[in-house]
Parts: structure tokens; C-alpha cells; sequence
């Protein structure tokens, strides 16, 4: 019986694959799924079996989830059009292979966010419990990266730029959420959980713009722009306007407090203080 990993060509399914192996799963024991598998030859190579899996051909889920034992149900990215109906092709195939455990990806408070990001997760939740097979809930918090990859744009125009006002946000590491999994996918004891993720230290993005300024020494303010014009703003650095919508829309649950989460879990999972804001901006900056 085998741990499948669906999304391993994207960044969080790849780093739980490598936090398994990390965590002494046999390679031979590990199933890593994508869309286009030839991104993740190098996984083959290391004794990783690898195997197409796309959300919208259930004949290849069958296929790719054959003889799982456990599921990591990485959430599909947006846009978000069809979203929900490919993750109930995912269950669907999984409860059909026999998979005993589905850990899936959600976001923090999908049970009552109102973002549009939210609500896809929120209905995937709720298909997992009315299907009735065994499953636990990752709900990931913001990614630092969403911060850090945007340090050369935020530094050329010397201001973060975004319309949460002044919500607090709980963000962490792709790499310590893929710890979690990990943690999830080769422990006992999860089933039916609901972890809220996310870091220890929360940020405010007027916090964010100083912890920039401390980390690189340029002078760095926070823009808080109504959320129409923070979708234009984005629209006009490039996003597709369906993305640059979802992106506002999730900056106005931040201000909400959707984003925000003191439970703890994820330092729990993981054994250790997650990655915080300034570590990944020192990081990030070598």
C-alpha cells in the first residue's frame, strides 16, 4: 500500500514528497502524481513512483490512486471554475481505490469564510464528510512566499501594496505545511481532525512593509487600496483578471480576519516553531 501525492509538479506536493522521504517512507512506498509527470522525472529517478493524474479524466485518477493506502488531496489552483468538481473527482477516485485516510488541503476557516477561495474549500469540506470516507483537514494559512517571491517589485516600487487593511495574518512556509502533511500522511491519530495552520507570529501587511524595511534596509510602506482597485493594480502588473479578482477578494477576508489563526497546530504537527516572517525575508534576500 502506498502514500499518493497529487499536485507533486507544484510546490507544495513536491516538498511533501521530499518531507516524506525526509521522514524515512521507502521512495518504492510513494506515489507522485501531476498532470505532466515529465517535471518530475527526477523523482523516477530517485525510486518515486510516478504517475499521471488529472483532476479532469477520472480514468487517469483510477489509475494514479490504484493500491493508495493514504491521499494527500493537494487543492487545485485557480482559476477557480470547475475547482470544486474536480476535487469530487479526486474523492470519488479515491474512495473507489479503497484509500483509507484523505488528508486535503483547505485554507484557514473554510467553514465560514466568505471569500471566493473560501467557499471552493468550504464545499469540498463538505463533500468529503457527506461522501463518508476517512479524511482529515489541512487548512493551510497564507504562504510567506506570496510575500517573499514579490520582494523585487515591492523593493522597485517601495511599497507593499494589497486592501486588508489592518487583518492579521497567519502565514507560514510552503515547506513547514508540507511538514504537516507529511507528519499527517505517516502518523496516527488524525482522522476526522481539523487543523487550522498557519505560523506563530502574525503580521499585519503595514507589519509586513516594516519587516521589509528592517530586512533590506529600504524604506517601505503599506498601500491599502479599496479592493476593485487592488484588483486593477494587480490586473495592470500582468495577473489574468479572473486571478487578480480571487487575489483581492482573499485580502478583503484578510481584513475580515479569515487569515488568522492562534490554534497552535501547525507547531504541534511539525515538532518545532514554524518559519517565521523574518526568517523568510532573511532568507529570501541571500
Amino acid at each position: 500500500m502506498s502514500i499518493v501525492v497529487t499536485g507533486a509538479t507544484g510546490r507544495l506536493g513536491r516538498l511533501t514528497v521530499e518531507a516524506l522521504l525526509r521522514r524515512g517512507t521507502p521512495a518504492a512506498d510513494i506515489v507522485a502524481t501531476g498532470r505532466d509527470i515529465t517535471g518530475i522525472k527526477d523523482l523516477a529517478d530517485r525510486g518515486v513512483t510516478v504517475r499521471r493524474a488529472d483532476f479532469a479524466d477520472p480514468d487517469s485518477l483510477a489509475e494514479a490512486f490504484a493500491g493508495a493506502y493514504r491521499l494527500l488531496l493537494v487543492s487545485a489552483s485557480v482559476p477557480v471554475d470547475g475547482r470544486v468538481a474536480n476535487h469530487r473527482r479526486a474523492i470519488d477516485a479515491a474512495a473507489a481505490a479503497g484509500v483509507s485516510l484523505v488528508a486535503y488541503t483547505s485554507t484557514t476557516h473554510a467553514d465560514t469564510a466568505a471569500t471566493v477561495i473560501g467557499a471552493t474549500h468550504g464545499e469540498t469540506e463538505a463533500y468529503l464528510r457527506d461522501h463518508g470516507i476517512a479524511h482529515v483537514l489541512l487548512r493551510n494559512g497564507w504562504y510567506l512566499e506570496n510575500y517573499t517571491d514579490q520582494l523585487p517589485h515591492i523593493l522597485a516600487h517601495g511599497a507593499v501594496v494589497g486592501a486588508a487593511s489592518d487583518g492579521r495574518i497567519s502565514a507560514a512556509s510552503r515547506a513547514d505545511y508540507a511538514e504537516a502533511a507529511a507528519t499527517v500522511l505517516t502518523t496516527e491519530g488524525h482522522e476526522g481532525a481539523v487543523y487550522e495552520l498557519g505560523g506563530d507570529e502574525s503580521f499585519t501587511l503595514t507589519e509586513l512593509a516594516a519587516a521589509i524595511s528592517t530586512a533590506t534596509g529600504e524604506q517601505i510602506a503599506y498601500a491599502d487600496l479599496p479592493v476593485a482597485e487592488f484588483a486593477g493594480a494587480l490586473t495592470a502588473a500582468g495577473l489574468p483578471p479572473e486571478l487578480a479578482e480571487v487575489l483581492a477578494d482573499a485580502d478583503l477576508g484578510m481584513a475580515r480576519g479569515e487569515m488568522h489563526t492562534a490554534s497552535g497546530d501547525l507547531r504541534r504537527l511539525i515538532g518545532r516553531a514554524p518559519v517565521t516572517l523574518a526568517e523568510a525575508l532573511a532568507a529570501a534576500g541571500r
